[in-house]
């Protein structure tokens, strides 16, 4: 299969190791692309809610596919979010073309593009980090439940409908944070003069232009690999909003079998950023 040439990828919010993860669906799109730059924009690996007893080999793929990226050439920068957020330690490591940061900032055809997480904006993050944790579990089981009743609703020929999506269009709390979340980052992006601003966190893909009194600027927001399945890609000097289709792309044999070949695992990247971190020292 051909693979697309972006200039730029950003996927987020994959949070591995969970139920509600669609990692073959990433797979396969990671497959499909050949990315210069790939950013991973926090919550890739959620170890939050990590269980030793449930790491799919499908799951594993995706780092190793990550990992394969960065030895054929990618640069590939992964920013912590509140999932993976144990990895902040290592922040400012760089081992080829991997690199691990809390926020980055990109220079795209002489515009400034600011990318980060965005849980620094979530109050019970901040301050009832109990609370946020117990609401990724709730999260976790309600996808679940959703996954169980499509899969009973394809059975009877209807389409597939999410809960949580529907939930938070519903509730004016859930909307309200979202608008307050995307103009609080986009404030600031106008502030420090920034052209975009890319985050993650919420679940929502976005490409919307903000504007306040001191100016404006493009927010965007990469959805997640959950419900979504989106990414952001860069290229031809635009951002474009890409939606997993999965008729449209279909998984590449041949990288897989390559994948195959990388004995990588958990445990040995955490000791290689260690490693790193000691050298530094």
């Amino acid at each position: 299969m051909k693979k697309r040439i972006v200039e730029v990828v950003v996927i987020s919010d994959v949070h591995l190791g969970t139920f509600g993860c669609q990692a073959e669906e990433l797979l396969n799109y990671l497959n499909s692309i050949k990315p210069k730059t790939l950013i991973l924009n926090g919550d890739i690996i959620d170890i939050w809610q990590f269980r030793k007893h449930y790491f799919p080999k499908s799951h594993l793929k995706i780092i190793k596919k990550i990992i394969n990226f960065a030895s054929k050439g990618t640069e590939v920068i992964y920013i912590t979010g509140n999932h993976d957020e144990m990895l902040r330690k290592f922040s400012d490591t760089k081992m080829g073309n991997f690199q691990l940061v809390d926020k980055v900032v990109l220079e795209l055809d002489n515009k400034k593009t600011w990318i980060f997480h965005g849980d620094i904006f979530d109050a019970s993050i901040q301050n009832a980090k109990w609370l946020a944790k117990l609401g990724g579990w709730g999260y976790d089981l309600l996808i679940l439940i959703n996954q169980l009743m499509n899969w009973c609703l394809v059975k009877f020929g209807k389409e597939k409908f999410s809960l949580s999506k529907k939930i938070k269009n519903s509730v004016k709390k859930a909307v309200k944070y979202i608008n307050d979340f995307e103009q609080v980052a986009a404030d600031l992006a106008i502030d420090n003069d920034y052209h975009y601003v890319i985050c993650g966190h919420i679940h929502q893909p976005q490409i919307t232009k903000k504007s306040n009194k001191n100016g404006s600027c493009m927010y965007l927001n990469s959805g997640d690999w959950i419900e979504n399945l989106t990414a952001l890609e860069y290229k031809n000097k635009e951002w474009e909003l890409i939606t997993y289709q999965n008729k449209d792309i279909k998984t590449d044999k041949l990288v897989d079998d390559e994948i195959e070949d990388l004995d990588i695992s958990l445990e040995s990247i955490q000791a290689s950023f260690a490693i790193n971190k000691l050298i530094k020292k």
